[in-house]
């Protein structure tokens, strides 16, 4: 009686833990899949923003990028002393971010 007792908590011991491991294997595919996701972000950002500075024609300093990989969008917020600044801008993130919806929040200030 007593041998089959251990048995049915050995036994259930290793189902609990075939679970357990199941669960963390998921997850573990989830992180690596939501950190891949994360540098895509980071990387549309880095393609943006180094293309606007690349552009002598806009006052690149007060711009800002940010990308949501998540929603394919990629913002622009920040100042541009110019409606042409602010296009271009606007053009450069279309350029170098394929596929993405580019929100253009900049500023207009002299």
């Amino acid at each position: 009686m007593m041998r089959t007792i251990t048995q049915s908590v050995l036994a259930l011991s290793l189902v609990v833990g075939a679970a357990g491991c199941a669960n963390t294997a998921r997850g573990a595919v989830k992180d690596t899949k939501d950190n891949a996701s994360a540098i895509r972000g980071g990387m549309e950002t880095i393609d943006v923003k180094t293309a606007i500075i690349a552009d002598k024609t806009i006052d690149s300093g007060a711009i800002d990028v940010d990308t949501y990989q998540d929603k394919k969008v990629v913002v622009l917020r920040g100042t541009v002393p110019t409606d042409a600044q602010k296009a271009k801008a606007e053009q450069i993130a279309r350029q170098n971010a394929t596929g993405y919806t580019i929100d253009n929040r900049l500023v207009v200030r002299q």
